[in-house]
């Protein structure tokens, strides 16, 4: 091994770690989920839907412990709710500082929301739940041996009740015997989660059974320019048995629940609708897809869930519905792990969501309440970064410094012993010992920093208080920037020309020129031009990246560059160093244990070498 070379091999480990990760966050991860497994799986699904559904349809089911289940409906507790099936809509607006929720009579629910503070591609306010498939159904005995889904029923007008804290909203559906259905909301300001409630007189004529089998449908549609890059960015969430866990939605899938959940959501890049139970469903399933086809749906998925009640005749099912942001700090507030939906880390690269929420966030935070400029935000945020790091830094250049020491003693052993890799080593190893020189020094500091730029990635990507925010020629620093939109596509380019791309590939090469001209040559070609490789292939990775993430490459590529010239040009006293290396040649030197076994390795290697020779 030729630790000159370490500098080379922590470019190409870097390469390798970039690789893994855009690989692992691209769409082609949906390929776990193979089809034989996927079609069993969702008949496995659909079968626990048609159970759950039978426990309603059903008139005669037997009763389960701790129930008295009765027909749906018979000649002596007939329900009549026919003419609740045709009527005509009427809708309700409810405005808030942050959102406008629009709801309807028809199947007694929520029809749409508006997030004010926010624009979508078409520059109007962001929708949400604005669809003809999002809605919540659950079945309900209308006549006699007949039921139909609570959302096809028309309710009667809505009450509307206002104070300074909240606005209620309230749907009731009467049957001629004096059973009724109650749905009530509750919007509150400054608050994007909504309370619905549930009240059901006369559970066993109207459900048939003492569960709730809810079913919950969401079509969240696109709201970023990307939708390939959005649907890529998008997931589905739960926390089932006091645990959070999520799934990626390109591909589709299905997650079957057999114990608590607290609430089932879909999240898009910057965006989540979440279902909340605030006691608990006993059970269920959830399904969703998305479609790699040119419509804007980003994900669609159902839930069945059940919802244990507690009572024969009267019961209360308390639910809540968030429409909003994915902003950790707004998420965090509401105590049940929803949080964990904002993306700051995940998958094989989990371990960096704490980098995010103990270091980036609160500095973020921090510097934007001196600025809503966020592209300085970001200038600053970059120098106390580099700050926090500059050690590492320093050590590195420091290790680089002392490489450069040694290269005439470097060239001289190669000319010493030629091809003999093993004696080249055996001398270079012991000529690092007798310097004092640490080969790895200048390779472990940049591996340390690889975490960071993960951290930065994940936590530009679901930053939501970039969105809009424009900088120089950026328009929205959370999505990529474009100065030139191609007529063509260029295949893992894509179709337009990110200005701030080019400014953090060119930084990175002038980099890796300089860095090159103090690195031992190279004999190998592949190490040799690795290097200038690697922005290469930056060019492709960050095309498509947030510009806040461009830029923040752009001002630490600078930053770096100057550190370069400075500290080595300034701060580095290359006679000191050889100097000090030379104290240290002269001081006893201890071997390592390691270092011992791999001297032995090295001898008895060079031993079976020089016996073949003589054969």
């Amino acid at each position: 091994m030729k630790f000159e070379r370490n500098n080379v091999i922590g470019f190409i480990v870097l390469a390798i770690l970039f690789f893994a990760f855009f690989y692992y966050n691209s769409k082609e991860q949906n390929r776990f989920l193979a089809e034989k497994k996927q079609k069993e799986e969702q008949l496995r699904v659909q079968d626990s839907t048609k159970r759950a559904q039978d426990s309603i349809l059903n008139y005669k089911t037997n009763p389960q412990p701790g129930t008295t289940a009765q027909p749906v409906a018979t000649a002596a507790d007939s329900v009549g709710l026919l003419q609740s099936l045709s009527g005509t809509e009427a809708t309700t607006e409810v405005n808030t500082d942050l959102m406008k929720v629009v709801f309807t009579n028809h199947g007694g629910q929520l029809k749409g929301v508006e997030l004010k503070g926010f624009k979508g591609p078409d520059g109007n306010d962001v929708k949400m739940a604005a669809s003809d498939s999002d809605k919540i159904n659950y079945n309900v005995a209308v006549a006699p041996n007949r039921s139909a889904g609570v959302a096809g029923l028309y309710f009667a007008g809505a009450e509307k009740t206002e104070s300074p804290d909240s606005t209620i909203v309230s749907y009731k559906l009467h049957s001629a015997e004096g059973h009724e259905i109650v749905h009530r909301f509750v919007v509150k300001p400054h608050n994007y989660m909504i309370d619905f409630t549930i009240l059901v007189n006369g559970v066993q004529q109207l459900l048939g059974s003492n569960v709730l089998n809810l079913t919950w449908q969401n079509h969240a549609i696109q709201q970023q320019k990307d939708i390939t890059y959005e649907r890529g960015q998008s997931k589905v969430g739960y926390r089932f048995k006091g645990d959070f866990d999520n799934h990626i939605a390109p591909g589709g899938g299905s997650k079957e629940f057999t114990g608590k959940v607290d609430w089932v959501g879909v999240k898009q890049q910057f965006f989540n609708t979440t279902l909340v139970s605030k006691t608990g469903f006993s059970g269920g399933n959830l399904i969703w897809s998305a479609p790699a086809d040119s419509s804007k749906t980003v994900v669609q998925a159902t839930a069945n869930m059940q919802v244990p009640l507690q009572n024969t005749q009267t019961a209360t099912v308390p639910l809540s519905l968030y429409f909003g942001p994915n902003d950790y700090k707004v998420l965090k507030q509401y105590g049940n792990d929803m949080e964990d939906m904002v993306d700051l880390g995940s998958g094989i690269f989990a371990f960096v969501k704490y980098i995010n929420r103990w270091i980036v966030i609160p500095a973020f935070n921090f510097f934007s309440s001196f600025t809503k400029n966020y592209g300085i935000v970001i200038l600053l945020l970059t120098l106390l970064i580099r700050l926090v790091i500059s050690p590492l830094t320093y050590s590195s250049y420091l290790s680089g410094a002392k490489m450069k020491v040694l290269r005439p003693e470097i060239d001289q052993l190669k000319a010493k012993y030629g091809s003999d890799q093993q004696a080249m080593s055996m001398e270079q190893m012991k000529l690092f010992r007798e310097a004092g020189v640490n080969p790895l020094g200048g390779c472990i500091p940049a591996l340390f920093q690889i975490p960071i730029f993960f951290a930065l990635y994940s936590f530009f990507n679901s930053n939501v208080a970039l969105r809009g925010q424009g900088f120089l020629w950026a328009n929205d620093l959370s999505q990529y920037d474009s100065i030139f939109h191609l007529p063509f596509t260029i295949p893992l380019y894509g179709d337009h020309v990110s200005l701030f791309t080019i400014t953090a590939v060119t930084t990175s090469f002038l980099i890796s020129l300089y860095s090159m001209a103090s690195t031992p040559d190279q004999g190998n070609p592949v190490l040799k031009y690795m290097p200038y490789f690697f922005p290469f292939v930056l060019l492709f990775v960050f095309n498509k990246l947030p510009a806040g993430l461009t830029w923040y490459y752009t001002v630490s590529n600078i930053i770096t560059l100057a550190l370069q010239f400075v500290i080595q040009t300034y701060i580095i006293n290359h006679d000191k160093i050889l100097a000090r290396m030379e104290e240290n040649r002269k001081k006893p030197k201890t071997k390592s244990k390691w270092q011992e076994r791999l001297e032995q390795m090295q001898d008895q290697q060079k031993q079976i070498q020089q016996q073949q020779k003589r054969k």
